[in-house]
């Protein structure tokens, strides 16, 4: 695909593959609004005030059905909005069609190369001379990322004249991010530098990307005020648990067909992801093992009845191979040769190194067959038997279906406001039906009738402040 922007008959920017899908995709927005009512809420209450007005927010973050509401959600509440996919197989082409023609500015389609990706991202971050955005709603920090890199870059070169080198790292997608960097230098030398200065701050979605900025809030590199939305409630509890539990199943059966029950399923960590993969797996009627380094989580899986071994136990047995951790070189290549014929191998966590597909591709002699988009059967040469892999192991429940469904990522998207704010926004949708404390209840165990009814160390429940030097991330 030709990278050039594209304009609609409003001016507004756009990059997408098939803008005849728009109408297809607006329906689908229509249905998942019905099933987002903490969205919807937040237009109802906050839209007359116009909190947003002005606001410049990028976006990078899957561009799929539910994204598109949570970007129209921004645009009725005010701001203008530029947005890319942070996965170049997460796209939805009639949820990006829809939104570019509609309501925002966006660069993403399903199957973007390395080099079209970080175009994109570019292209979200570029508002012109006048700076960056003032926001970002980030998902796994690579917009964050090449600020960050971009404004080391500039001082670099601002002191010596030196430019980035992408040969100095063996890394193919690192030395993109060179490379865009190393362009800018010579059309504007402070691009970054006047993005991190109108940048008010970040929020960042999923459990990497916070690590990630705790290790550079930890090293004092962190350069503007950032929020950590994984780590409430209403976001890693049930977006990450009951998201998963629903949507590992869903990618499985549309890239394969194959029958669940009886199998035997590797689950890679038994966090809140794990978890939820875990249960999916187990109630479908597979036999489940969990592959677990923290002894808590390890013996959370064994009350619940499934096994914990190491991967080395179970290589040879396990039909079904599922990664969660968010770290990286969990299932190696050597692993992958020691499999059963046809076993699955895929990473639901939010990066591509959890299993080794450098060394599966590089790997002498071996055959890649292309079954199908984002489904590729591995043949090695000397057993000539073969691996399914899902997605070229990035995210299989987007890349090989359509991720979590609507009322899950209502809950994520909702929070600006507090977790319990968020909860009571969607239990109507459910037909729950609360019941309250009475006044002598109340007193009796010093928690207000209205709440809040978790305790303040509950940290995900009440707002804290880290400050590092002039930036802070802020926990919901």
């Amino acid at each position: 695909m030709a990278l050039l922007v594209e304009k609609t008959s409003s001016g507004r920017e756009y990059k997408v593959k098939d803008m005849s899908q728009a109408d297809f995709g607006r329906l689908e927005i229509e249905l998942a609004e019905v099933e987002m009512p903490g969205l919807v809420s937040c237009c109802t209450e906050f839209g007359p005030s116009q909190p947003l007005k002005g606001a410049r927010i990028t976006g990078s973050l899957h561009m799929t059905i539910q994204t598109a509401v949570l970007i129209e959600t921004l645009t009725a509440l005010g701001a203008e909005v530029r947005w890319c996919s942070c996965n170049i197989f997460s796209t939805q082409d009639h949820a990006a069609a829809a939104i570019a023609r509609d309501s925002a500015a966006v660069f993403a389609w399903k199957g973007e190369t390395l080099q079209e990706y970080w175009w994109c991202t570019e292209r979200a971050l570029d508002w012109g001379p006048g700076g960056g955005p003032d926001l970002i709603v980030d998902d796994g920090g690579d917009a964050t990322l090449l600020i960050h890199e971009g404004v080391k870059a500039e001082e670099i070169f601002a002191k010596t004249g030196q430019v980035p080198d992408p040969s100095s790292t063996d890394n193919p997608e690192f030395q993109i991010v060179l490379s865009i960097i190393k362009d800018g230098l010579q059309v504007d030398p402070k691009k970054y530098h006047k993005m991190k200065e109108r940048l008010v701050g970040v929020s960042e979605e999923t459990t990497t990307g916070v690590k990630r900025l705790y290790q550079m809030q930890e090293t004092g590199a962190l350069l503007f005020p950032a929020i950590n939305v994984n780590d409430s409630v209403t976001k890693s509890k049930f977006d990450n648990l009951y998201g998963c539990r629903h949507s590992l199943p869903d990618g499985l059966m549309r890239a394969t067909d194959v029958m669940i029950a009886g199998k035997v399923a590797v689950i890679c960590g038994y966090g809140d992801v794990g978890k939820g993969c875990a249960a999916a797996m187990k109630t479908a009627g597979a036999r489940v093992i969990v592959t677990e380094i923290d002894p808590i989580c390890a013996l959370q899986a064994l009350m619940e009845g499934l096994q914990v071994l190491t991967l080395e136990d179970v290589v040879s047995e396990a039909d079904i191979f599922c990664t969660t951790t968010g770290n990286k070189d969990i299932i190696m290549v050597d692993h992958m040769r020691k499999m059963k014929n046809n076993a699955i191998v895929c990473n639901i966590g939010h990066f591509d190194n959890e299993i080794d597909m450098q060394g599966l591709e590089t790997f002498p002699g071996v055959k890649r067959i292309t079954i199908k988009p984002q489904t590729d059967r591995w043949v090695f040469p000397d057993t000539k038997s073969g691996i399914i892999v899902l997605a070229e192991g990035r995210l299989m429940n987007l890349g090989c279906a359509t991720g979590h469904p609507s009322f899950v990522m209502s809950c994520s998207f909702t929070n600006q406001h507090l977790d319990e704010k968020v909860a009571a926004l969607h239990l109507g949708k459910l037909g729950a039906r609360l019941t309250k404390l009475t006044k002598d209840q109340s007193d009796y165990v010093s928690i207000p009738i209205e709440g809040p009814y978790k305790p303040g160390h509950y940290r995900p429940f009440e707002l804290v402040w880290v400050l590092v030097e002039e930036c802070e991330i802020l926990v919901f």
